[in-house]
């Protein structure tokens, strides 16, 4: 199974995570910043240019022969449907049509889940603002990989194995560690889904779903655009647990390399995050960062200094939301 990592537990601190503390010197410097607060009145018309762009394609995919089908399903779908997800997390945010029109944010996740084929949208919001509040709590974070994970998975075959089980343990996770009763927006969010998909079976065929599905699956597994899961928190260099990547692959996916600058200011949307990085060039400029999403994943297999335990870790104090 190749080379066993180094590290034997996770990076324990005792420090508060460090976003809000930047966040608020950056904006005691530069309080322009917050004229970027807000919604992008543009997000709505490229999500709903990538739904459609996937409509279109399922007439075309379901007369493709199954090799075919898997092969566009990880080069084009799949990129198409990781970008949706990257959606769900602004719509999460309330990035859509701001947070004043949180039904219509809600409604719109909705929508761009549609061709995702699984139902996350709502149950993604559930967990992710927690990540930002209480970023490395060992509780209440069901972003960072479980005892179990690092301890299975700590060589360099296992770790490549990891990478492609990441869907799984992205929707286990939290269920395992925090779980949480259904609400009523999941349970909507699943009828949805499951009408949409059924339509499909009926209209295009069990092929088609499968494009979707797979894809969506494919494309947060070994793929380029999934080095983001990696390359946000795990912990290349010691003592810093956010990472900003700044390369092309960010023209698909809303920015979201933009990683140290969206934690400081999730209030700001994907497209203004690189006037963030502008204006306060000096407290991002010299933070560890990374080139390419496609080495992050070839440097966290073979590495033996990184992988699931290369997690900054804090204590849980019980301040549970």
């Amino acid at each position: 199974m190749g080379a066993k990592v180094s590290r034997t537990d996770f990076e324990w601190v005792y420090t508060e995570e460090p976003h809000a503390s930047r966040r608020k010197i950056i904006l005691e410097k530069y309080p322009e910043i917050k004229q970027l607060f807000g919604y992008d009145p543009l997000f709505k018309w490229v999500v709903t240019a990538m739904v459609i762009t996937q409509f279109i394609t399922m007439p075309i995919v379901q007369h493709l022969s199954w090799p075919m089908t898997m092969l566009m399903a990880y080069c084009f779908g799949g990129v198409i449907n990781h970008s949706l997800m990257l959606a769900i997390h602004e719509i999460a945010h309330n990035l859509a049509f701001g947070h004043n029109r949180p039904f219509h944010n809600r409604l719109f996740g909705f929508f761009a889940n549609l061709p995702i084929g699984i139902p996350i949208s709502i149950s993604f919001k559930k967990y992710h603002l927690e990540h930002h509040r209480y970023q490395g709590d060992e509780v209440i974070d069901t972003d960072l990989p479980t005892l179990i994970e690092a301890k299975l998975f700590c060589t360099t075959g296992g770790k490549l194995l990891w990478l492609f089980l990441q869907p799984l343990f992205y929707a286990i996770r939290p269920l395992v560690v925090r779980p949480k009763p259904p609400t009523p927006l999941e349970l909507i969010n699943l009828v949805i889904q499951l009408f949409f998909d059924a339509v499909v079976v009926k209209l295009f065929g069990w092929k088609v779903l499968a494009y979707l599905i797979f894809g969506s699956l494919m494309a947060m597994g070994v793929h380029p655009v999934a080095g983001h899961f990696v390359s946000e928190h795990y912990m290349f260099k010691k003592g810093f647990e956010t990472y900003s990547y700044y390369g092309p692959l960010n023209w698909i996916t809303f920015n979201v390399g933009y990683h140290n600058e969206h934690h400081d200011f999730p209030a700001v949307p994907g497209r203004r995050l690189p006037e963030v990085k502008r204006i306060a060039a000096e407290f991002y400029d010299n933070l560890p960062q990374h080139n390419s999403w496609s080495s992050v994943l070839y440097d966290f297999v073979t590495d033996p200094d990184i992988g699931p335990y290369a997690r900054i870790k804090r204590k849980h104090v019980g301040l549970d939301s």
